[in-house]
């Protein structure tokens, strides 16, 4: 007896685009996949603006930490009559109040006057400015 030969169904015939999506979305899963490991051992960012980890830094670069109350900034207004006020150690204080016992008496465009009594102290945003500078760093016009 002949083995029969039974006939059997063919698969429908898929279109050329669709097995081309098949295709590149199986890459693209399979590209994910691999990548997603790698990132576990990714190296940490790091920061930049952290020093080398050769470079020392000397006590002499680093200022040491004022004794008294530090003045952070002072916002004034242009107009004459206009709002002044200074932000000392994160207390924001106008002319004529009182700021830990002392007075302010006066605030200028970079210091700000504190009186205790006979004493005066006065505070500065710019430690020292060199000569021929301004406090914001522009020089100053000869004439």
């Amino acid at each position: 007896m002949d083995d029969a030969v039974t006939p059997t169904k063919t698969a429908p015939s898929i279109p050329p685009s669709l097995r081309y999506a098949a295709v590149l979305a199986a890459v693209l899963v399979s590209v994910a996949l691999v990548s997603l490991p790698g990132a576990a051992a990714a190296q940490a960012l790091q920061d930049p603006t952290r020093p080398a980890a050769g470079a020392a830094v000397s006590s002499a670069a680093v200022p040491a930490p004022a004794a008294g109350p530090q003045l952070q900034t002072i916002l004034a207004a242009r107009t004459p009559g206009g709002r002044h006020f200074a932000v000392i150690d994160g207390e924001t204080v106008h002319v004529g109040e009182r700021f830990r016992g002392a007075r302010v008496t006066r605030i200028g465009e970079t210091e700000v006057e504190l009186r205790r009594g006979n004493e005066r102290q006065v505070l500065r945003l710019y430690a020292q400015e060199p000569a021929g500078m301004t406090p914001l760093g522009r020089a100053t016009a000869q004439r």
